[in-house]
């Protein structure tokens, strides 16, 4: 008797053509996907609010009861911040130093302020570069005298490879790479995290690409990728880890897309004329 073959997996390219031609003619979808990268973001430096909180939040103004304000300000800057990326991004804007620092003085405009040193004062809400070292665990940071030089060479390469980057792959190792590269530097006082992912969003916003997350639930397996990328001077670690989370959102969204009628019973989408809506 002949064996039934199981289907191949689907490739990169075909996971996304799929949710591209799912969330073709989508009213709201790219807000509500904002608000989803939103909420990762945040919830990974330590926001509690749920994802419903976030879009109530961002959609009605409506704070989550017993909830801190700051953590309600974080996901409101976040969302501020992730549209002046994916502006840019969408008007093929090149970064510069000037632009990272306001794209991390957007990320800590309600939640940052001055830090006072023997060094000098840096001021987290104007996106100014740190003046002292930084340690995150166990791990020292650049050398503060080396971060500018070492930022504006980063985005000296990142504008020079990114029109250059033709296959899908070639994207999302580009943008998974910056992302690594400014996070490992820790330019900035704090937002570091949010400000470096939203670096690697807009790396796939310029190519039209869908936008990739890290999961909250995931955030001790993201540092230990971070870090075991850092131990082996190997970006292929993090790269790893950053393709897994592509997936799983791609092929979580694929899914919840097509089937309406389960949409129904968790509300994501309602549908209306023929179309479907978010919200």
């Amino acid at each position: 008797m002949a064996q039934n073959t199981p289907p191949a997996a689907p490739t990169l390219p075909e996971l996304i053509k799929h949710y591209q031609a799912l969330t073709t003619g989508v009213i709201n979808f790219e807000l509500y996907n904002q608000m989803v990268h939103t909420h990762h973001s945040t919830a990974i430096e330590g926001s509690t609010l749920t994802l419903l909180e976030t879009q109530t939040l961002l959609e009605k103004g409506l704070t989550a009861g017993g909830k801190p304000l700051e953590h309600h300000l974080m996901v409101v800057d976040h969302q501020v911040a992730q549209q002046l990326v994916l502006d840019w991004a969408t008007q093929h804007e090149p970064l510069n130093r000037a632009r990272i620092q306001a794209i991390a003085a957007a990320v800590m405009r309600q939640t940052g302020g001055p830090t006072n040193t023997l060094l000098g004062t840096f001021d987290s809400s104007l996106g100014e570069f740190r003046t002292v070292s930084a340690m995150a665990g166990s791990r020292l940071f650049m050398d503060a005298r080396k971060v500018p030089a070492a930022v504006d060479m980063l985005l000296k390469e990142m504008n020079t490879l990114l029109p250059a980057a033709k296959t899908v792959r070639q994207v999302y190792d580009l943008s998974f790479q910056v992302h690594f590269q400014l996070v490992s530097i820790h330019p900035f006082g704090d937002g570091n995290g949010r400000t470096s992912r939203l670096l690697m969003n807009y790396v796939q916003q310029y190519h039209g690409l869908p936008l990739s997350l890290v999961y909250a639930q995931d955030r001790t397996a993201y540092i230990a990728a971070l870090e075991e990328s850092r131990r082996q001077e190997d970006t292929k670690p993090i790269a790893d880890f950053m393709y897994g989370q592509l997936t799983q959102f791609l092929l979580q969204e694929t899914a919840r897309l097509s089937t309406p009628q389960s949409l129904k019973t968790s509300n994501p989408l309602k549908s209306k004329g023929g179309l479907t809506l978010l919200f």
